[in-house]
């Protein structure tokens, strides 16, 4: 019976392996949680702050203020259609940016949550960048992901900074503002094709 009872377990171990299954599934950091409403915090955010993110109107974000505790800074993103004021994502900019902090923490992530799934960063290890992903007992999924730059590409924050999203609740918002905006999905769907007989000007395309 014992060897019987193996076989699907391995079988989902095999077909499932990059999602962590269980209410062990991390849903706040810094006191800040997921899923909570952003008037709960609104002391410690600067709401003069808030604007609607770009390309992704369904969602918000906001500074929180600082000093935080052990944060050089932080955003806290939260919904604007199938739940307003709903928290979906946090970022978190930790106030030490030294590699060998970011190392500790990573150890610490791991025994907390297991080896990562994915790696994220850049093959010259500038940047490095591991993800988490998560189901809760809800059926909702969600990605942390621990992070380490010290390139000087402007697109990655400098230092270390974490990042927790409820994947599933980001969907829901997205769902949500096309089903009200069905223009926008039109247009963002929309693919610009060369015409039959244009000639392309690259000089426009190409730095002088």
């Amino acid at each position: 019976m014992g060897k019987v009872l193996c076989i699907p377990i391995i079988v989902c171990a095999l077909l499932f392996p990059t999602i962590s299954w269980g209410a062990e599934a991390p849903l706040q950091i810094a006191g800040i949680q997921l899923g909570a409403n952003i008037d709960q915090y609104k002391s410690i955010l600067q709401m003069d702050t808030s604007l609607p993110v770009r390309h992704m109107e369904y969602l918000s974000e906001v500074e929180i203020k600082p000093p935080f505790a052990g944060y050089r800074s932080g955003y806290l993103f939260y919904g604007n259609c199938e739940k307003p004021g709903r928290i979906v994502k946090l970022k978190l900019k930790y106030e030490r940016e030294d590699k060998e902090f970011f190392d500790d923490l990573l150890n610490q992530f791991k025994r907390k949550f297991g080896e990562p799934d994915q790696y994220r960063g850049d093959a010259f290890r500038a940047f490095l960048a591991w993800k988490w992903s998560f189901v809760d007992k809800d059926k909702n999924r969600i990605s942390l992901i621990l992070q380490h730059n010290s390139s000087d590409v402007e697109e990655y924050t400098m230092g270390n900074s974490v990042k927790l999203t409820v994947t599933s609740f980001v969907e829901q918002e997205a769902r949500c503002f096309e089903q009200k905006n069905p223009e926008t999905k039109q247009a963002r769907s929309g693919k610009t094709q060369k015409k039959p007989g244009e000639q392309m000007d690259y000089r426009r395309f190409i730095p002088e």
